[in-house]
């Protein structure tokens, strides 16, 4: 490091006497920064630069925080620029007393990241202080028989600086008789000694004043003077003389106050009062006489304060004898203080992190700790450690700093806080301790996703629900806190369509709570599933998704609707026919209706309300088919009416109504009086349909009449008269009479025929002028003669202008009846039983249309029979080959082909056990129009 060795400047300037002490101690402080400088410096004065020496970058220092860690601070650090100061005045006599060396540990603490830095700096002593005697003026008696030579030691000058700077020296007055020596003290302290050089007589002189000067070392030299004053005695010619020159004693540091320590003995051979010796201390210092005693007539050394082997290792004190006579003798004792395990080690925590991220790495260092024992050797040795399990560790650094790092993976959520105990304990006998403890709180990060409480959701929703409703709630939990635990919802995927969504439903974002935007209708929806997501608010934000599917349930909304036979403006049907002579159980015709619920709510049951004559026909329950209950009677009516409901079996159950007319009869001549009495009802669909149908009449007539007009002008011009012949034609005869008008609606048969009655012919005959349901449009032609003319020319005699009779339809081909069991049907059972099936009502309902235009169509075609395709009525020849029976539901036994006797029934000849009677089946129109 650049300045480890020392500062510049006014501290650097007495580095160099120092470098002559460094060998001592420099093992010791290898691993510190070590500064030079002299006591007594100013505050603020500069020590050195920290972050020059440490190797900081300027620019670093306000993130470092740099700070010092001490008991006592007698200095500061600079943040700014890393300059160390002197932040207090610092006295070396006061701070260090005797010793040689004066040095100030302390550590800097950083911080990000969290380190120590071990800093030294060195006291030089200044001289500062000057030597003192305690006593102004000192008194020595000698005896006049004093022999030349005979020395008598001088209290000698204290001076609390050290080195150089200490007593170096002593000088005297001149005297003929007395000179000065100086000897030295085991522990290195000089003390002086008064010579006599010549002897003395009292008589002569008595007193003798002298000057004794103590000079220090110093640069300017400190001095301090004491006047001794010498008194001659007559003559005791024996000294009082000590047992030992030096004692030496240990003693431990707990040794209780008034304790003896040791015993000094001198004596003198002398007799009488000469013999009477006094003890007394010399060269001792104010401290060292409160803290020992010393009995003047035995001799014994005692304790007067409690000893502190920390604050001193070691006492030498000077002790004198002195008989009656004057005669003196001196003698050493030197006391050593026994260390003893009598302070617990200290523990100090400079820095610590009191919130630590959960995610934080393994050996982050969250806390810098330091430990001190004023107890020596093995008692001043400390080890420190934690207390109970956690994740944290303590790592040494230097000999008395640790490390409080991690030492595994925090988790909030199980552990929120940590009160952590550090002991420290020294290896004394008996061991002491001290413990401190700490609190650490881990502070949370985002590192939990939501939770939903259930892995996926079902719920159930009746249809036509209230809108805005709540219809479900999910819910998700976070273990983390504040934003990191604030859950929010949304719907992000769904099987609905993205602009329909937001129509059907919406959650919640706090709540989570499923809202119903519209009424479901489980017709058009049964079941969709939305894929909603709960995410937090940290950062990163982190989710969880889950499903929820909807079943939206049934509810009795639909009434049933009749499909056939087809319902005229009042509500009545169109009118069958019955033979006269139709057996019990005869199938007359078959209502069929359909409910679009599901379940029991579209299970139809039909049921008779009102009949013209009760008991005459019968009414499936669940197929819907009247049957003749009996034979027709002479008293009853020709006419017949049935009124029948459609009930589904729902709660409460919903109907629909029909009007039956049914008219026994054996040809359709025996009706047309009948229907022609029945007044027709004004329809404005079917008037505006008249109106649509004149005025594509007129435009056709004008677009001829032009035709027309164009050959007429060519023809004129072309001089050949066979061009006229095309014109030439027989008589059309075509009488207006009672007509029966057709009324189309939905679900009626998709077919029309025109009807040709001759009014002298009790024979009625039908032809199928055109199939085409939708480009025909249905004519029903009474004529008085029942033939057409047709126009011939003159090149083709075979054309003649008879009149030709209508060709007879031909006879029904059976090889389409198929059993019971092989027609499904949607209000029929397969078994002809009454308990029926439950219908699947679209499937059905589209089938059943299909099934009667494909059945009608070919029913309708003049040249093709009943018999072809058998099994499947000929729809393998529209739809394709898979296209069969199995596939739709058979309602042949509702179509009824004019003009033939047959009708698309399941052997209902073989149960009568006859052939079906002529006219059986025959399906007429009422003079009532439909409604389109």
């Amino acid at each position: 490091m650049g300045n480890r060795w020392g500062p510049q400047g006014q501290a650097g300037r007495r580095r160099m006497p120092f470098l002559l002490l460094l060998p001592l101690f420099c093992s010791a402080l290898s691993e510190h920064i070590l500064y030079t400088i002299p006591e007594e410096l100013a505050r603020g004065s500069l020590v050195g630069n920290l972050a020059k020496d440490l190797g900081l970058g300027v620019r670093d220092l306000p993130a470092q925080n740099l700070r010092i860690s001490a008991k006592k601070k007698f200095f500061t650090v600079n943040t700014e620029n890393g300059d160390l100061l002197v932040g207090d005045r610092i006295d070396r006599e006061q701070i260090c007393g005797k010793k040689s060396t004066c040095v100030l540990e302390f550590e800097v603490v950083a911080e990000k990241p969290l380190n120590f830095f071990h800093i030294a700096v060195v006291i030089q002593d200044v001289n500062d202080n000057p030597p003192t005697f305690s006593q102004n003026i000192t008194e020595v008696e000698i005896s006049e028989l004093a022999l030349t030579g005979a020395t008598f030691a001088l209290e000698s000058a204290q001076d609390s600086d050290v080195g150089v700077n200490s007593l170096q020296q002593y000088s005297l007055s001149p005297n003929p008789h007395f000179s000065l020596t100086q000897k030295e003290n085991p522990d290195g302290t000089r003390y002086p000694e008064l010579v006599l050089k010549a002897p003395l007589d009292r008589e002569e002189q008595s007193y003798h004043h002298l000057v004794l000067t103590s000079v220090d070392g110093g640069e300017p030299a400190r001095s301090c003077t004491t006047q001794i004053r010498v008194i001659v005695v007559d003559v005791n010619d024996n000294h009082p003389v000590f047992t030992q020159d030096m004692y030496k004693v240990s003693v431990p540091e707990s040794l209780p106050v008034g304790s003896s320590v040791l015993r000094v003995m001198a004596t003198d051979l002398d007799e009488g009062i000469n013999a009477e010796i006094t003890y007394t201390f010399i060269n001792v210092g104010k401290a060292v006489r409160q803290l020992f005693k010393l009995n003047s007539q035995t001799g014994e050394v005692s304790t007067g304060g409690g000893l502190d082997f920390e604050e001193r290792e070691r006492y030498t004190i000077g002790v004198e004898a002195k008989d009656g006579g004057r005669h003196t003798a001196h003698s050493k004792i030197q006391i050593d203080i026994l260390d003893e395990n009598d302070n617990a080690p200290e523990i100090t925590l400079d820095s610590e992190s009191k919130h630590i991220p959960e995610d934080v790495e393994l050996g982050t260092v969250v806390a810098l700790i330091k430990t001190h024992d004023l107890d020596s050797g093995f008692n001043g040795e400390i080890l420190c450690q934690l207390n109970g399990n956690s994740p944290f560790k303590i790592v040494q650094d230097t000999k008395n700093t640790y490390k409080l790092v991690t030492d595994g993976a925090l988790d909030r959520e199980q552990t929120a806080e940590y009160n952590i105990t550090i002991t420290a304990t020294d290896k004394g006998k008996p061991p002491l301790s001290s413990k401190t403890s700490v609190t650490l709180n881990i502070d949370d990060v985002n590192d939990n996703a939501p939770v939903f409480h259930q892995a996926s959701y079902l719920v159930r929703v009746a249809e036509n629900n209230p809108p805005g409703a709540s219809i479900a709630q999910v819910s998700a939990s976070d273990p983390d806190l504040r934003p990191n635990g604030q859950v929010s919802y949304s719907i992000v995927a769904s099987d609905l369509e993205p602009r329909a969504l937001s129509s059907y439903v919406s959650v919640s974002a706090h709540s989570g709570v499923v809202f119903a935007q519209r009424a479901f209708d489980h017709e058009q929806l049964r079941a969709f599933e939305l894929t909603l997501q709960a995410r937090d608010q940290g950062s990163p934000p982190l989710g969880a998704n889950v499903s929820l599917r909807v079943l939206v349930g049934d509810r009795n909304d639909n009434a049933p609707r009749v499909l056939y036979p087809a319902l005229g403006p009042d509500g009545s049907a169109l009118f069958d026919t019955v033979p006269r002579a139709a057996q019990p159980g005869y199938l007359v015709t078959k209502v069929v209706a359909v409910d679009a619920d599901a379940g029991h709510n579209a299970w139809l049951s039909y049921h008779v309300l009102q009949a013209s004559e009760p008991g005459l026909f019968s009414l499936g329950l669940r197929t819907g088919e009247v049957r003749t209950a009996r034979a027709l009677g002479d008293r009853d009516a020709a006419r017949q009416r049935l009124l029948v409901a459609v009930r589904d079996g729902g709660q409460p159950p919903l109907s629909a109504t029909v009007t039956l007319h049914l008219v026994f009869a054996d040809s359709l001549q025996d009706v047309l009086p009948d229907l022609s009495d029945q007044p027709a009802s004004s329809d404005p669909q079917a008037e505006l349909q008249f109106y649509l149908v004149v005025a594509l009449a007129l435009i056709s007539v004008l677009f001829l009449l032009a035709v027309i007009l164009a050959v007429a002008l060519t023809l004129r011009r072309s001089p050949s008269p066979a061009a006229w012949s095309c014109f030439q034609t027989g008589g059309v005869c075509s009488k207006t009479g009672p007509g029966v008008f057709p009324n189309y609606c939905e679900g009626t048969l998709p077919y029309s025929y025109n009807l040709c009655a001759a009014s002298h012919s009790s024979k009625t005959e039908f032809k199928f002028v055109n199939i085409n349901p939708e480009n025909a449009p249905p004519q029903d032609l009474l004529c008085n003669e029942a033939s057409w003319f047709e126009s011939t020319s003159n090149d083709n005699p075979q054309m003649t202008s008879d009149p030709v009779k209508l060709q007879q339809q031909a006879p029904p081909n059976t090889d389409w009846r198929f059993s019971q069991a092989q027609r499904p049907g949607t209000s029929g059972s397969q078994n002809g039983d009454e308990t029926g099936t439950w219908p699947n009502n679209q499937f059905d309902t589209e089938m059943l249309q299909a099934m009667i235009l494909a059945s009608a169509s070919e029913a309708a075609d003049g040249s093709s029979t009943l018999g072809a395709g058998a099994g499947t009525m000929g729809l393998s020849a529209r739809y394709g080959p898979q296209f069969t029976l199995q596939h739709v539901p058979d309602y042949r036994q509702n179509v009824y082909i004019p003009g033939s006797n047959a009708t698309l029934t399941n052997a209902a000849g073989k149960r009568d056990g006859k052939a079906p009677a002529g006219g059986n089946g025959n399906k007429k129109k009422s003079g009532k129009k439909e409604k389109k």
